[in-house]
């Protein structure tokens, strides 16, 4: 009982569309109808810009974060982990935005940082490195799930290494369109960095 609780807490927490939110109030502007047409940081970044780009990025990775610390303040009996995978199906497939939201990489490392703080800013430093070098968002984001997951197996976490397999797979299947891009270079690149 105590999972199916805290899943659907987790859940509508991810739902919480960020870029849509952010998009609206500060701007005035759906960002499902610009750019990629995606409710994520990135696109979030193409169509409003940087400072509203890093709103969302933190909202959004601060929703997988809540949702592996909740079930703490209820001292409850459930493995943290598997209830963050709930955060991120709320993120990707949104019930307050028609079931269509963002691509869940700031959302899966926003449970890494509820979990294992070192291992996220070990993520983090991977995805500013990737982009700086391939100044892809995608590939930069897959390579830092791939990189996570040989983290996870040096860091000795039998959870961690089951979990963060599974979002990499899951962020590589999300980007699948990204890459056909990047093979017929025509996924765009940031030029900020």
């Amino acid at each position: 009982m105590e999972y199916l609780v805290f899943a659907i807490i987790a859940y509508l927490l991810g739902s919480i569309p960020s870029a849509l939110i952010v998009g609206k109030i500060g701007y005035n502007k759906d960002v499902r109808e610009h750019g990629s047409g995606n409710l994520g940081a990135t696109n979030t970044f193409r169509v409003l810009g940087m400072k509203a780009g890093i709103i969302v990025t933190l909202a959004d990775i601060l929703k997988g974060t809540t949702a592996t610390l909740i079930p703490l303040f209820f001292d409850a009996d459930v493995y943290r982990l598997i209830i963050g995978l709930f955060a991120v199906a709320g993120h990707t497939y949104p019930v307050f935005a028609r079931f269509k939201g963002g691509k869940a990489v700031a959302t899966s490392g926003g449970i890494i940082l509820g979990i294992n703080p070192l291992l996220f800013v070990l993520m983090v430093s991977t995805f500013l490195i990737s982009l700086y070098i391939s100044k892809y968002v995608s590939l930069s984001s897959i390579i830092t799930g791939i990189v996570t997951v040989i983290l996870s197996f040096i860091f000795k976490n039998t959870g961690l290494i089951i979990v963060t397999s599974i979002l990499t797979v899951f962020v590589i299947y999300r980007h699948r369109e990204n890459l056909k891009r990047i093979k017929n270079k025509t996924e765009p690149k940031i030029t900020w960095m």
